[in-house]
């Protein structure tokens, strides 16, 4: 027979065993979300977790079972972001990223020449699609360059239809007579129009001036403009100092002014010197004198060495400085020797 006791005690401990504790909240798994939430648990009640819009579960995907003993039972599950398709190339662009994962964002840029076409950036969704859509890089085009008043197109070839791609070049010229004023060349720029445009204006010169000794030519018109041109010359014994033909400049004066400088004589009768790199006799080579801006070197002794060097003299409208050093040698003086005729010195110096 049973003793009381024993069936009293038997029942407490099952009843114990059946109640068991309660579970608490359980751990989170990131990026998900707990069906049903509460505080506590009791014994055999069970939950699930679900990932939140982004995000797909990796993993054993089955519900966790609160335990008698007030622990839950273990999962395996996960949620990871959603990925979006692959999208690091860019045709004629960068992109720029970090990963294509749930909520990432990338960027986009061209390269010179081309425009965004689309968005510059773009977001990967809840769903796994990029929004806005990918954008693509056009080519930059300009359309026909303006022409500027006064002026025509020298050289333009389209290579876009009518239209030009980014770097393409367009050369103006000015009418007859007008000056440009700018850049004659434009370029498409990455803004999809030209760079800055040249301006043409009409130019006047003055007449130009006779120079003294001389004379001048020129068109024979009422007004002289731009690019006009004037040539210039001088009388005998005079030598033009300035270019031969001066032009009309955009500033409305001339590109030079020529002058006529005298020619010089000599007061030496007879020498030998150097002219242009060659021995010559003064006496033959220059007997309508020295012109304006030629150069003789004349030859000097240095007694104490017995050798001799050279001194230049040049023509400067007329004047020119005989070497103090030069002797001119007189044919009386058999005995001595011309300066031309004496060894030179080692050292130019040495005079």
């Amino acid at each position: 027979m049973i003793s009381p006791l024993l069936i009293l005690l038997s029942s407490f401990l099952c009843h114990v065993a059946v109640e068991g504790k309660s579970c608490p909240k359980p751990d989170d798994v990131p990026f998900s979300t707990v069906s049903p939430l509460k505080t506590s648990y009791e014994p055999g009640e069970q939950i699930k977790y679900i990932c939140k819009p982004g995000y797909v579960s990796r993993g054993l995907i089955t519900p966790i079972t609160c335990l008698n003993v007030g622990v839950w039972t273990v999962t395996t599950m996960r949620c990871v972001p959603r990925v979006c398709p692959f999208a690091g190339i860019l045709a004629n662009g960068v992109v720029r990223y970090t990963t294509f994962e749930y909520p990432n964002t990338i960027s986009f840029s061209c390269n010179p020449g081309f425009y965004l076409n689309g968005t510059s950036s773009s977001q990967c969704t809840e769903e796994g699609k990029w929004s806005p859509s990918l954008p693509v890089c056009a080519p930059v085009t300009c359309p026909p360059p303006p022409v500027p008043k006064l002026a025509v197109l020298k050289l333009y070839k389209p290579s876009a239809g009518n239209n030009s791609f980014f770097g393409d070049t367009a050369v103006f010229e000015c009418l007859p007579h007008y000056a440009m004023f700018g850049n004659d060349t434009v370029t498409c720029t990455t803004h999809r129009n030209w760079t800055e445009l040249p301006t043409c204006r009409e130019v006047k010169c003055p007449f130009p001036t006779r120079p003294d000794n001389g004379f001048v030519n020129y068109p024979a018109k009422p007004v002289l403009h731009y690019k006009d041109k004037a040539t210039y010359g001088c009388h005998d014994k005079f030598t033009l100092d300035g270019p031969e033909e001066v032009e009309c400049t955009k500033l409305g004066n001339w590109s030079a002014q020529p002058n006529c400088k005298a020619s010089c004589e000599l007061s030496v009768k007879k020498a030998t010197v150097i002219f242009q790199g060659e021995r010559v006799k003064i006496q033959d080579k220059f007997k309508n004198g020295l012109l304006h801006g030629q150069t003789i070197s004349f030859y000097c002794k240095n007694k104490e060495k017995k050798c001799s060097y050279t001194v230049d003299a040049q023509c400067n409208d007329g004047n020119i400085e005989i070497p103090k050093c030069f002797k001119e040698h007189k044919s009386y003086a058999f005995w001595k020797t011309d300066a031309s005729e004496v060894k030179p010195c080692e050292d130019a110096l040495q005079h």
